[in-house]
C-alpha cells in the first residue's frame, strides 16, 4: 500500500516535494534534536489523489492517520479525545513552495465539552481552557465550515465592549463562556447543524479542509502571481498543540534570523505573552519587539537565539521561524526560508558570502531577478519638509501616492483601470490578495512587521505602513480619522514604507540609485553570464539610464517615436499627405536634420557600444489625426463656409486618412512594405544614421550603428532596401573619406521569416526577434484585444500556463525562434542574433534565449539588471543540469 503519512522522524529537508516545506523542515528539526512538538505529515500526493478522487480520501490514508496518531499519543503521553488526559493538535497546510497565509490552519483541535474538563483539570486554568475553546470554534467554523470570520469577531467585540476591555486576553472567564455559547449558536444558525463534538470527525473534516484550501481563491491567485504550478498539492501537518495562552509565563512569536527589510544581522521579530500564533500574524493585537523578550524572559530568549542560529547555519539561509513558550518552556513550531525585500536579499547574500556560509554562485541563485525591481522604487524627496499625519511601522520599503480605497474588490477594479490607489484596512487577510496586487501601497491600522500585510507587501516589492494606531477607520462611511483630520475615499495620501510615515496628498519623489551590494552582485553575474544585455531606448535620456544600469548596447531604437514631437508632427503629416514624390521629398528634407540630431545624441551617449536603429515601422495613419474628429471638423467647416483654405486642407487630410485606413493595420502597410512603397522615407533615415555617425567619428567618438529593417517576411523584400542603404552609405562614406563599421539586419517578427531564415541570412547581417509581433502572428491574436477580452481568462483557467506576451511561449513562438537561429546560422555561422521585445527582461524568457544560443536580449532600461542576473542564473541552471546528467 502506498505510504501517505510520515511521522516527523521519518523525513528530512530534502523531501519538500512530498512532505511540503513545513513538514520537511519539521522533520529536519526533529533530526537536529531541536525542541519540536511532535506529529506527522500527510503527503502532497494524498492531496493530489484527494482532488482527483472527487474529494475522497485515497485508500489506506485514514488508517495511516490513525496509526500515526497512536504513535503521537504514545510520545506525548496523552490520548486524543480522552476526557482525563486529552491530546490536542494543530492541523496546518504546507506546500512544497512557501505560500504564507494562503491556505488554512486549525488550532486546538480535539476540544469539546468533555475534553475541556480534562484541560481545565490538568492546567488548573479555566480561563485558558475557554480561551482555547472559543479560538477553536471560531477557526474551525471559519476554515472548515465556511462561516464568515467577521460574524465571530462581532460576537467577540460585543463581549469586549460589554466588559469594557480592550484586548481579548482581558475578557473574563464568564465572558469567554458566553462567547463559546454564542459561537455554537452562530454555527447552528449558519449551517443548520451543531458544532461537531467528536474529535475524530473534527480531524477528518480539518484534513479535508486543508486539502481543499489548495484550490481556494486566494491560493490560486497567489500561485498565479508567483507562477507556482497548480499540480503540486499541499501536505497536511498534524502536530501536538503547545499553548502560548496559558498566562504571562507563556507566549508566542515569529522571528527572522536577520532583518527581512534591511538585511542587517540582528534578532528580528515580534511576540505576545498569553497569546496564540494567530494573534501575532493576524494583527489582532500589536505585538512587542523580540528584543523585549530578553528583558521579560532572559533564559528563554537566550535559548531561542541559540536555536535559531543553529537553524540558519543548517539551512545556510535566513530563517523565518515561529515559536511558542508554554510555562517558560520553548518550542520551535516551524521554520522556512524567510521572505525578504530585494534590498535585504542582496545584503544577506553578499554578507553570507563574506561569512563563508555560501559561495558566489549560491548568492546569485538566491536572488529572484524580478525582486530587483524593488531596488528601483521611488522614495520621498528628503529635501522637502513634510509633516506626517500619522506614523506606523515601516513594514515594506518604497513610497507611493494614491487614492484612498477601503476594500480589496474596489482596489482591484480601479487598479486594473490604471488608477493609483492605496488600500487602507484595519488589517489585511489572505482574502485581500487580489486587491493588494493592484494597489500602489498598503496602509493598516493594526498589525506588526510580521503581519499579513507586511509579509505580502515585502514579497511583492510594494510599500506598506502597518500598525498605524493613530488612524481610526470607519468602513461604513468610507473614511479614516487621524487626530482632527478626516481623510475620505478618493482623497490622495502618500505612504513611506521605509519610515512608516503617512502624508496627506501627493508628495515629490526621487528615483533610486543602485547600492554597492546591487553593483557587486551584478558584477558577479556579469562574470558568469554569456548573453549580452541591451536596452530598448529611443531618447538620449533613456540611453543614459540604460547605460547606467549596465546595458551593453541599444537593441531597439524606435525611430517613429521621434516623429511624434509637436514641432515635427506637422512636417510628418505634410510628408504623408503629399500626393507626389517631390512634395514628399520636401518634407523629408526638413526631417533629415532632425533625425540626424536624434541619432547623434543617442550614438554619442552609447559610444563604443552597438546601437540598433529600427527604420520606420508603424502604419502611416498613426501620424494623422483621428478619422472621426477630422470628419466632424470638415462637416463643421462646410456648415460655416468661413475658412475655405482650412476646409481644403482638412478635406485633403481626410482623403488621405481614408486612403490609408485599413481593416487590420498591424498586418497592413507598415514596416518594410512602407519602405518599398515609399523608398525615399528609408533613404532619408539611412542618410541621417550614416551622417550622424560620421559627425561623431570626426570628433573622435567611436560608434557602432546597426540599421534594422522591420517586418520582413521574404528575402525579396529585404534585398532592395538592403542594396539602397548600402548604396547611400558608400556614397557618403566615399565622399567624406571615412571608414565606418556598420551592419544591416532585420527583425524576425513573422512566422514566414523564421521559417525562411536561411534565405534572409544571405543578406541580413543580424537578426533581432521582435517577440511581441511574433507572438501576435504565431497565435493569430491582437494583444490589445486579447488581453482585454479572453487571454487573462485563458491563464486563469489553465488553458495557457502564462500570458504569452509576458512570458515567451517556448512550444510555439520558441520553436520558431529555434528554427530561425538554426537556419540563419546555417547560412552565416557568425550571425548576430537577439530579441528586442519586453520578453528580453523576463527571467524565464531570458533563460530560453540563453538555451537557444542567442547573442543578446534587449529590454526596457529598468529591466536591464533583471536580465543581467537572469542570464547568469541561466548559466548556473545549465551547469547544474549537466552535472546531474
Amino acid at each position: 500500500m502506498k505510504k501517505y503519512v510520515y511521522y516527523f522522524d521519518e523525513g528530512n529537508k530534502e523531501m519538500k516535494k512530498l512532505l511540503g516545506g513545513k513538514g520537511a523542515n519539521l522533520a529536519e528539526m526533529t533530526k537536529m534534536g531541536l525542541p519540536i512538538p511532535q506529529g506527522f505529515i500527510i503527503t502532497t500526493e494524498a492531496c493530489i489523489e484527494y482532488t482527483k478522487n472527487q474529494k475522497q480520501f485515497p485508500e489506506g490514508l485514514w488508517e495511516q492517520v490513525q496509526d500515526n496518531l497512536k504513535k503521537l499519543e504514545k510520545n506525548s503521553n496523552k490520548i486524543f479525545g480522552n476526557i482525563e488526559n486529552p491530546l490536542l493538535v494543530s492541523v496546518r497546510s504546507g506546500a512544497a513552495i512557501s505560500m504564507p497565509g494562503m491556505m488554512d490552519t486549525i488550532l486546538n483541535l480535539g476540544l469539546n465539552e468533555h475534553t475541556m474538563q480534562g484541560i481545565i483539570k490538568k492546567s488548573n486554568n479555566e480561563r485558558f481552557a475557554f480561551d482555547s475553546y472559543r479560538r477553536f470554534i471560531q477557526m474551525f467554523g471559519n476554515v472548515v465550515m465556511d462561516i464568515k470570520g467577521e460574524l465571530f469577531e462581532r460576537i467577540l467585540e460585543e463581549t469586549k465592549q460589554k466588559e469594557k476591555v480592550e484586548n481579548d486576553s482581558e475578557i473574563s472567564i464568564s465572558g469567554l463562556k458566553e462567547v463559546v455559547k454564542k459561537y455554537k449558536e452562530l454555527v447552528y444558525k449558519e449551517i443548520g447543524e451543531k458544532f461537531p463534538e467528536d474529535p475524530q470527525k473534527q480531524l477528518r473534516m480539518a484534513i479535508e479542509a486543508v486539502f481543499s484550501s489548495w484550490d481556494n481563491k486566494r491560493a490560486v491567485t497567489y500561485r498565479r502571481i508567483h507562477r507556482i504550478p497548480d499540480d503540486l498539492g499541499t501536505a497536511v501537518n498534524v502536530q501536538e498543540m503547545v499553548f502560548g495562552n496559558m498566562g504571562t509565563d507563556s507566549g508566542t512569536g515569529v522571528g527572522f534570523t536577520r532583518n527581512p527589510s534591511t538585511g542587517e544581522k540582528e534578532n528580528y521579530g515580534e511576540y505576545l505573552l498569553n497569546a496564540q500564533g494567530e494573534d501575532v500574524v493576524a494583527g489582532i493585537r500589536t505585538p512587542k519587539s523580540l528584543t523585549q523578550l530578553e528583558k521579560e524572559m532572559p533564559d528563554v530568549y537566550k535559548q531561542l537565539i541559540e536555536k535559531v542560529k543553529i537553524l540558519e547555519n543548517n539551512y545556510k539561509d535566513v530563517q523565518d521561524y515561529e515559536f511558542t513558550i508554554e510555562k517558560n518552556k520553548l518550542y520551535i513550531l516551524q521554520t522556512r526560508d524567510g521572505k525578504r525585500t530585494a534590498q535585504a536579499a542582496l545584503k544577506i547574500a553578499i554578507d553570507m558570502v563574506k561569512e563563508g556560509l555560501i559561495d558566489k554562485n549560491t548568492a546569485l541563485k538566491r536572488i529572484d531577478p524580478n525582486q530587483l525591481n524593488q531596488l528601483l522604487h521611488r522614495r520621498i524627496d528628503p529635501n522637502i519638509e513634510l509633516e506626517p499625519i500619522a506614523t506606523g511601522l515601516p513594514a515594506s520599503p518604497g513610497a507611493a501616492s494614491g487614492k484612498v480605497i477601503f476594500t480589496a474588490d474596489e482596489a482591484e477594479k480601479r487598479g486594473k483601470n490604471g488608477e493609483a490607489v492605496i488600500l487602507v484596512r484595519q488589517e489585511t487577510t489572505p482574502d485581500d490578495i487580489h486587491g493588494m496586487v493592484q494597489a500602489k501601497g498598503i496602509l493598516t491600522s493594526r498589525g506588526g512587521m510580521t503581519s499579513h500585510a507586511a509579509v505580502v507587501a515585502r514579497g511583492m516589492g510594494m510599500p506598506c505602513v502597518a500598525g498605524s494606531n493613530d488612524i481610526i477607520i470607519n468602513l461604513e462611511k468610507e473614511l479614516f480619522k487621524v487626530n482632527d483630520k478626516i481623510i475620505k475615499k478618493d482623497d490622495y495620501i502618500t505612504i513611506d514604507g521605509g519610515s512608516g510615515h503617512v502624508f496627506m496628498g501627493k508628495v515629490p519623489m526621487i528615483e533610486p540609485k543602485m547600492s554597492k551590494e546591487f553593483k557587486l552582485l551584478l558584477s558577479w553575474a556579469d562574470n558568469i553570464r554569456k548573453l549580452g544585455v541591451y536596452a530598448n531606448a529611443d531618447t538620449p535620456e533613456d540611453s543614459k539610464k540604460a547605460r547606467d544600469l549596465g546595458a551593453e548596447g541599444i537593441g531597439l531604437c524606435r525611430t517613429e517615436h521621434m516623429f511624434m514631437a509637436p514641432e515635427r508632427l506637422p512636417i510628418v503629416q505634410a510628408m504623408i499627405i503629399a500626393d507626389n514624390k517631390k512634395s514628399r521629398q520636401i518634407a523629408l528634407d526638413k526631417l533629415l536634420p532632425m533625425q540626424k540630431s536624434d541619432f547623434v545624441k543617442i550614438l554619442e551617449e552609447m559610444h563604443d557600444l552597438p546601437v540598433i536603429i529600427r527604420l520606420l515601422d508603424p502604419p502611416l495613419h498613426e501620424f494623422l489625426p483621428n478619422y472621426e474628429e477630422t470628419l466632424a471638423k470638415v462637416a463643421q467647416l462646410k456648415s460655416t463656409k468661413e475658412n475655405k483654405d482650412e476646409l481644403k486642407k482638412q478635406e485633403k487630410i481626410l482623403e488621405r486618412i481614408e486612403m490609408l485606413r485599413e481593416m487590420n493595420p498591424m498586418l497592413g502597410l507598415r514596416g518594410c512594405r512602407l519602405g518599398l512603397l515609399y523608398p525615399e522615407i528609408y533613404e532619408m533615415q539611412a542618410r541621417a544614421i550614416i551622417e550622424a555617425s560620421i559627425e561623431l567619428i570626426k570628433q573622435g567618438i567611436r560608434v557602432k550603428p546597426e540599421i534594422m529593417i522591420p517586418l520582413v517576411s521574404h528575402i525579396n523584400e529585404l534585398k532592395p532596401i538592403y542594396n539602397s542603404i548600402k548604396k547611400i552609405a558608400k556614397e557618403i562614406l566615399t565622399r567624406e573619406k571615412i571608414v565606418l563599421e556598420y551592419k544591416i539586419g532585420t527583425m524576425i517578427e513573422l512566422p514566414r521569416a523564421a521559417l525562411t531564415a536561411d534565405e534572409i541570412a544571405e543578406y541580413a547581417e543580424f537578426f533581432s526577434f521582435g517577440t511581441n509581433d511574433l507572438t501576435q502572428t504565431t497565435f493569430g491574436i491582437s494583444r490589445d484585444d486579447a488581453e482585454g477580452k479572453f487571454l487573462l481568462k485563458y491563464v486563469e483557467e489553465g488553458i495557457l500556463k502564462d500570458n504569452p506576451f509576458e512570458v515567451l511561449d517556448p512550444a510555439g513562438v520558441g520553436k520558431l525562434i529555434k528554427i530561425g537561429v538554426e537556419l540563419g546560422r546555417k547560412t552565416n555561422p557568425h550571425l548576430e542574433i537577439g530579441i528586442c521585445g519586453e520578453h528580453g527582461g523576463e527571467p524565464n524568457s531570458v533563460e530560453f534565449c540563453h538555451n537557444a544560443g542567442l547573442n543578446y536580449v534587449s529590454c526596457s532600461p529598468f529591466r536591464v539588471p533583471i536580465a543581467r542576473l537572469a542570464a547568469a542564473q541561466a548559466v548556473l541552471k545549465e551547469k547544474s543540469k549537466n552535472s546531474n546528467n
